[in-house]
């Protein structure tokens, strides 16, 4: 079942990206409620996996293969409508990459993606469940915020124009935000990574755990 949520998350996506691109601006109104329920959804799929059972390396793994689709189709599609710049694009891909390949390693290892952390700063800022719905929510919040003024400037045209050093500020503290967690939570893996490839933190296999 919770893999089952996590597919569905996945095309949601995508009916997403459609209305981003629809000519008519009142189809881009749909966006929102579809984001906050794929963001919704992240957290149900964790919670159903641990409630029914279902916690598996697999399912941990997909879940983050999905958030990082999703995460990379959302910024591809806010740099080509022109919303961010291209740099932010290109920090949360590369800290993606850089990151995710560090978990396969581990996971040919039978590591978990967050059982690889071994300091207890590592665990609370990348493993923990408080940053990890913390950074969950700033990402919420700012393509969120995002994807609800995308259609303001036809649909509210002087509404917009009147407020729009507020709202340009509002987006620009939020993706600041959001490229600061994202950093943040990606440094403590590839110093950790690096460190036990230079015995500083030796491998230990550990067991499975139930966060996805």
């Amino acid at each position: 079942m919770a893999n089952l949520i996590t597919l569905i998350r996945f095309i949601l996506l995508f009916i997403l990206v459609g209305m981003a691109y629809q000519p008519n601006p009142k189809y881009q109104l749909i966006n929102l409620p579809l984001l906050t329920i794929i963001f919704i959804m992240d957290a149900v799929d964790g919670y159903v996996a641990r409630k029914r059972n279902e916690a598996s390396l697999f399912g941990s793994i997909f879940d983050i293969v999905v958030d990082r689709i999703v995460e990379n189709v959302l910024l591809l599609i806010l740099v080509d409508l022109d919303f961010i710049p291209v740099w932010v694009a290109i920090v949360f891909i590369t800290r993606s990459f850089l990151v995710d390949s560090i978990r396969a390693h581990g996971s040919s290892k039978g590591q978990t993606p967050f059982g690889m952390m071994r300091s207890a700063f590592g665990k609370f800022l990348v493993a923990g469940r408080f940053m990890r719905l913390f950074y969950g929510i700033i990402k919420a919040i700012t393509f969120g915020y995002i994807f609800l003024i995308q259609p303001w400037p036809v649909l509210f045209p002087d509404f917009y124009s009147q407020r729009l050093v507020i709202i340009n500020s509002i987006k620009e503290i939020l993706v600041y935000a959001s490229v600061a967690m994202c950093i943040a939570r990606g440094l403590p893996v590839l110093i950790e990574f690096s460190m036990s490839e230079n015995g500083l933190f030796p491998f230990r296999k550990k067991p499975y755990s139930a966060s996805r």
